[in-house]
């Protein structure tokens, strides 16, 4: 398989079928788990719960609101899952009319999203709730768009202002990677 080697004994988790064939596309050795939709069916966790403690698990959905149920779902049943991000832009179709996806990224995207794993630190984040509203970050006009921006730049997705709050946390974001990634946005 042509994809990092430590991530051999992954296990990937996906929604479809045409996830699946991409990843495969470019990746033939890769091994997946469908979801087939947002509603995650209780023998496809219970197979994750069973796979974490020897496999890798990846979770790798769309970057919309249905992406984003799936990831919550595996994340809370497989709390060791990794993460792995795409942006809308990088999954927009070439035809019109198609879902975005997984399914419609580059191989330059797929692996760079495969190689940029993120995890649940043990160790919290040293970002209180004031900095991340002092950021921008928890309300006002540009503050959802804010969010959006470093979400691309962190590779971490999008989230409502609690969510996202809670993802920088879970992935161990400290105050001063935030800083930095707001400071490069306003610099572009």
């Amino acid at each position: 398989m042509g994809l990092i080697k430590k991530h051999f004994n992954a296990v990937v988790v996906v929604e479809g079928k045409d996830d699946t064939i991409r990843l495969k596309q470019f990746f033939p050795g890769i091994e997946t788990i469908e979801t087939n939709g947002s509603d995650v069916p209780e023998e496809v966790l219970t197979e994750l719960k069973a796979l974490a403690p020897k496999r890798e698990i990846i979770v790798f959905t769309d970057p919309d609101l249905n992406g984003e149920r799936i990831r919550r779902i595996v994340t809370q049943a497989v709390p060791s899952a990794k993460q792995a991000f795409i942006t809308r832009k990088e999954g927009v179709p070439q035809k019109r009319g198609n879902s975005l996806g997984v399914e419609h990224a580059s191989k330059e995207v797929l692996t760079k999203a495969l190689r940029d794993l993120h995890e649940a630190q043990d160790i919290p984040s040293d970002l209180t709730r004031k900095d991340y509203a002092q950021l921008g970050l928890a309300s006002g006009a540009n503050s959802r768009k804010l969010r959006e921006q470093v979400g691309v730049k962190l590779r971490i997705g999008y989230g409502n202002a609690k969510q996202f709050y809670k993802r920088l946390q879970t992935f161990g974001i400290t105050l001063t990677e935030l800083k930095q990634a707001i400071e490069e946005i306003k610099n572009e």
